[in-house]
Parts: structure tokens; C-alpha cells; sequence
């Protein structure tokens, strides 16, 4: 389907399914579908997702899949938020999951959530270029930005969410003073970490986005107590009706939705909680949100601007690489990775990136200590925040890094048939053959896979002018033999 991208958004509270069509560079929203998993409901004290909760998420991928059929690949992305980075048994649940979609899901961080959150907001925004406070409450997490223009200055992501707080503090939908008081004074106590700063920054208009912000709105405007947005005072007189009824059952007003009902709860304490740390008044609301965020994220890439590679480059000038010598790496990687596979001749071949991306960075360690670099670059793709990039992504470059030197019998749990031993064997190889970092380019070497390994093919006489190099190769062999696999290197023929 040309130029047309889906998002899915597999949500803590609903999923949802976003089809746009792209025209000029922009987005037009034309199809969609939302099913209200509630999967955070489903997470047990000690972060197991129930076997209900699975079962309703995979119901729901199992819709999204008959809308998505036709779509290529690069045109569909899935993003999973707080319950799926916090679920115990994620990975069997995202197994059945992407089985279930048709397409990879990404499980993204929180700060990744809240930027791609002010993408799809800023891009809803009549005036962009003002400084904007966006606070979105989700069903397991609550992201804040604070941006300008289509730059986030600030991003955190808070694990206080609508489904959490309602199960926690509002059981059976039961509301008195005390509870709603103990509600929004935890909420309080988790601002307490991001509000100085976000108050020293400051922003000249709040936004509320999703379905905690677009209820609220609803509430106060269909029942007369806010003319417009939501206002604190709105707020107040909405929470009187709710504690004068004693239950959500009880509470009869306009526009409060069947779905949202069991959430809205712990939603309205989370926003009195923001109101009153952050000092509003008035908040408005837009359209925007996670899902539209990832298809002006995913447009980027189908028109080939990742904003990976942005982040690439930031890391190496933030981490002073080196980049002659990594651009060397890289370049000699990609060339044998190619012998192996010419099929990942196109270099938008996401294998291939992310052997580029791993072989850029792959000494930003280096910056902490010389000793063991390639554990703390590891550790370094493994946490920081990398925008653009899921935790899945970070996951897949912190394991080719760690894998560039040393003993690779410690990556023994990849599964033996992945991709990424190709990916490895090409990064070693040319971190070796640039060991001198000297001034020598791709050489003219030729790298093959047998049943059991692989073979380096030298031109003649190449190792004998190279002892060092030689001696590496050598190493090189005796360590794939550690994890069952042959490395032979031998002279071309002549």
C-alpha cells in the first residue's frame, strides 16, 4: 500500500491501531481501531501478567492483523509501553504477541514514550513554536515534556498510571475523602523528583493528551464545569460529584464513557497531583499522543531520515569516539558482512545498519576506561537514552558490542540460527584487521560460511608482512573453537 503507515500502540490501559496515509510530508489520520485491553489490570504485585490479560491483548493484535493485511513490513510499527517493560513474562507474551500481530513489536523506554508522545502532540499544535508543558496520563506510566518548536528540552516517564492507580487506591470503584487524599498524595510524592526542574524551565502553555486528559476535558465541558480544557477549579467540583456518589456506579454525568469508567479514578488523582505540583490553572487538551508520534517517527524512516542515525552520531561526538577509526571498522564490517550475505547489499538492510550502528560505537566505552572498554560501551548502549532507538534495539547493539572482543562463548544464550553471529563475526574480524589503527582501508580479503564456520581468505603474503594481525587471527580461531565453531584462514591462491 504506497504511502500508507500503520502504528499499533500496545498500551498499559488500551491498544490501539492508527492507519495514515502520507501526503506532502504529512500525516492524514484515516482509519483506526482501539480495543480496551486494560493489560496493566492484569499485573499481579509481583509483575506477572495473568493469563486473561494475555489473552485479551492477543485477541486484540488478532483485529489488528486482518486491518493490517497488505502492509509491508517498513511500513507498520508496533510500540509496547509501561506494563511491557515492567511484565516479568514480557518475552512470552510478545512471542504470542507478534505471532498473533503479523509484525515485530518494540517494547520502547520511557524517555523514547514521552518523545515520541511529543512528536504526535507537537504536530496537532497551532502554534508549535511556543514553549509547551505536555503531560500525558497513561494507564501505567505518565509521561512530561516540556518542548519548543519540535525539540523536547525535557522528557520523564513516571510509573504512576489510570488502571494502576485505580486497582491500588479505588478498589471495586469506591471513593471517600481518605482515599482519593492517599491517591493523590503518592501521585504528589512521585513529582517530587522532575518538578523543581521542570518549574525552573518553564513553559507558556499545559497540554493533556490521551484518554485521561481527553475524559476529563469531556467531563468538565459537557457538564458545565469548565467552558473550556481543564481547569483546576473544574477539577475541584468534579471531585465533590464523585465523592458525594461514594462510587463510580453511582455517578450519573454526561460523557462518562463505559470503557473509561474503571480508570477514571485513578486518572482524575494522578491530574490533581500534576495540577498542584506544577502549579496550574488551566490545561488544554489535543489530539495527539503516542500512535501519531510513531508514524511521524516512522515517516522519518520511510523516507530514509532515521533519527537513529542522529543518535549515532551524537553518542560518537558526546563520547569523543574516534571517528576515523570507527568509520574504518564500519566500513570493513559492512564489506564482509556483504560476502556472506549479498542479499544486505542495500544499505538500508536493517541487519546491515545495525552492524554500522554497533561498529560506530563500539569504543564510546573507552571513554570510562581503556581496561574492559567493551563492557562499559556495552553497558552504555544497554541504559542510556537512545532516541529513536526500543529497548529491543539498545538490547541488540549492547550484545554486538559486547561481542567485538573477548571470549564470545559468553553470548552462548543467542539462539545458534540468529542473524547476529554474521553480524559478530564481521565486527571481530574487523576490529583485528584495524587493530594498528593505521592508515590501511578495506583490504582485500574475502570472508565465506561452511557448515561448521567460516573462512578468511588473504592474499598472498599479506599475514607474513603482518605478524600482529596474524597472531590475531590466530586468537580469533582458538576463541569461535570455544563455542563450536571453526574459523580457517589461509592464503588465497595465487
Amino acid at each position: 500500500m504506497q504511502n500508507v503507515i500503520a502504528a499499533v500502540d500496545l498500551g498499559s490501559n488500551s491498544f490501539r491501531l492508527q492507519v495514515g496515509r502520507i501526503v506532502n510530508d504529512q500525516i492524514y489520520a484515516f482509519d483506526g481501531l482501539k480495543e480496551p485491553v486494560q493489560l496493566a489490570a492484569g499485573l499481579s504485585a509481583d509483575k506477572w501478567l495473568s493469563d486473561e490479560a494475555c489473552r485479551r491483548g492477543i485477541d486484540a493484535l488478532r483485529l489488528f492483523r486482518e486491518r493490517l493485511a497488505g502492509f509491508a513490513p517498513e511500513s507498520v510499527r508496533a510500540v509496547a509501553t509501561n506494563t511491557l517493560r515492567v511484565a516479568k513474562n514480557a518475552a512470552e507474551f510478545l512471542h504470542q504477541a507478534e505471532e498473533a500481530l503479523g509484525f515485530p513489536i518494540e517494547v520502547i523506554g520511557g524517555r523514547e514514550e514521552a518523545r515520541l508522545i511529543y512528536v504526535g502532540v507537537v504536530h496537532t499544535l497551532p502554534d508549535p513554536h511556543r514553549q509547551q508543558l505536555i503531560v500525558d496520563i497513561g494507564g501505567g506510566s505518565t509521561e512530561f515534556i516540556i518542548g519548543k518548536g519540535f525539540e523536547p528540552v525535557l522528557l520523564d516517564s513516571l510509573y504512576m498510571g489510570c488502571v494502576g492507580y485505580s486497582l491500588r487506591f479505588f478498589p471495586g470503584g469506591k471513593v471517600d475523602k481518605r482515599s482519593f487524599r492517599e491517591a493523590e498524595l503518592s501521585a504528589r510524592r512521585e513529582l517530587q523528583s522532575i518538578v523543581h526542574e521542570y518549574r525552573e524551565t518553564g513553559w507558556e502553555m499545559a497540554i493533556g493528551s490521551s484518554g485521561t486528559a481527553r475524559m476529563l476535558e469531556d467531563l468538565l465541558v459537557e457538564n458545565g464545569l469548565s467552558e473550556k480544557g481543564i481547569t483546576r477549579d473544574g477539577l475541584e467540583k468534579l471531585r465533590k460529584i464523585f465523592l458525594r456518589a461514594g462510587s463510580i456506579d453511582a455517578v450519573d454525568l454526561y460523557a462518562l464513557r463505559n470503557e473509561r469508567m474503571p480508570v477514571i479514578l485513578g486518572g482524575m488523582a494522578i491530574m490533581f497531583a500534576v495540577f498542584h505540583e506544577f502549579g496550574l490553572r488551566h490545561m488544554e487538551f489535543s489530539e495527539g499522543a503516542l500512535r501519531q508520534g510513531v508514524l511521524y517517527d516512522l515517516l522519518g524512516r520511510y523516507h530514509h531520515h532515521d533519527l537513529r542515525d542522529a543518535t549515532v552520531d551524537a553518542f560518537m561526538n558526546r563520547y569523543r569516539v574516534n571517528e576515523r577509526q570507527a568509520g574504518k571498522v564500519a566500513d570493513t564490517a559492512c564489506f564482509l558482512f556483504m560476502q556472506l550475505d549479498p542479499a544486505e547489499a542495500d544499505p538500508t538492510s536493517m541487519d546491515r545498519r545495525f552492524l554500522r550502528w554497533a561498529a560506530l560505537l563500539h569504543e564510546i566505552g573507552i571513554s570510562v576506561a581503556h581496561a574492559g572498554y567493551h563492557k562499559h560501551s556495552a553497558y552504555i548502549l544497554a541504559n542510556a537514552d537512545m532516541p529513536g532507538f526500543s529497548r529491543m534495539d539498545q538490547g541488540r547493539l549492547s550484545r554486538l558490542v559486547l561481542a567485538h572482543r573477548g571470549k564470545p562463548e559468553r553470548l552462548a544464550e543467542i539462539d545458534p540460527s540468529s542473524p547476529d553471529w554474521l553480524l559478530i563475526v564481521c565486527l571481530r574480524l574487523a576490529v583485528v584487521i584495524h587493530r594498528a589503527r593505521d592508515s590501511r582501508g578495506v583490504p582485500d580479503i574475502a570472508l565465506t560460511r561452511t557448515k561448521r564456520g567460516f573462512v578468511v581468505e588473504t592474499p598472498p603474503g599479506w599475514l607474513q608482512e603482518l605478524p600482529l594481525t596474524a597472531a590475531a587471527f590466530e586468537e580469533e580461531r582458538l576463541q569461535w573453537r570455544l563455542v563450536g565453531r571453526t574459523l580457517t584462514v589461509r592464503p588465497r591462491a595465487a
